[in-house]
């Protein structure tokens, strides 16, 4: 799972970094809130949950949160600041917030409370679904076990059900910018189609726009 901490204290970004690495996650740490502004707002952000400190340099974390949900209500983000006055705390809830944790809190703290963001977080379409705690697929109840770039390639088509991505958005995304061609991705594709063929999930190639994941 990526990460995105956004925390201007040098200090305390390296330990939540570490913290979160040494739990499986990959972790993108921002100093400030102009550049993680500036990555959110892009429509295939691919930042599986954020961690937003309030008081940053820039811009703040405030404005950091309402520029996320103008365009993505789903990614969860969990507030960290020092600040302890009611209405920063309601006015980041009332934004979008999922979850607040006051400075100073503990490292099992902030761990249990991810866990219980992710939880809510399951994605799912028909009998497909993925754990984000341990990032396991799963189809009719049955663990679905798939090479890594097959399984990132179905979890993108995931996040993105009903809507159609071309292969230049997969390339960039789901195979994080290495170069494969269209034969490489329509290999994947084919591949995907067999594991799904006996489920009510559907992967359709649309003319000159991609593929979309949908349900029957």
């Amino acid at each position: 799972m990526t990460v995105m901490l956004v925390e201007d204290d040098h200090l305390l970004a390296e330990t939540l970094k570490h913290t979160l690495e040494q739990a499986g996650h990959h972790v993108l740490h921002l100093g400030d809130g102009i550049n993680a502004r500036e990555r959110l707002t892009q429509k295939d952000h691919v930042i599986n949950l954020v961690l937003l400190d309030l008081n940053l340099p820039g811009c703040s974390g405030l404005d950091v949160l309402a520029a996320l949900r103008r365009h993505d209500r789903d990614t969860p983000v969990l507030i960290l600041t020092a600040r302890g006055a009611i209405e920063d705390r309601v006015k980041g809830l009332d934004l979008g917030a999922d979850d607040y944790l006051a400075k100073p809190f503990s490292l099992d703290e902030l761990e249990a409370r991810i866990r219980a963001l992710l939880r809510r977080r399951t994605l799912e379409i028909g009998g497909l679904s993925l754990n984000p705690l341990n990032q396991q697929l799963y189809l009719n109840g049955k663990s679905l076990a798939l090479p890594p770039r097959e399984q990132r390639l179905l979890v993108y088509l995931m996040r993105h059900a009903g809507q159609p991505v071309d292969k230049t958005q997969l390339t960039e995304q789901a195979f994080q910018g290495h170069t494969m061609g269209d034969n490489a991705i329509e290999v994947y594709v084919h591949r995907l189609r067999k594991h799904l063929c006996d489920s009510k999930v559907t992967l359709r190639t649309v003319r000159g726009l991609g593929y979309v994941l949908e349900t029957e």
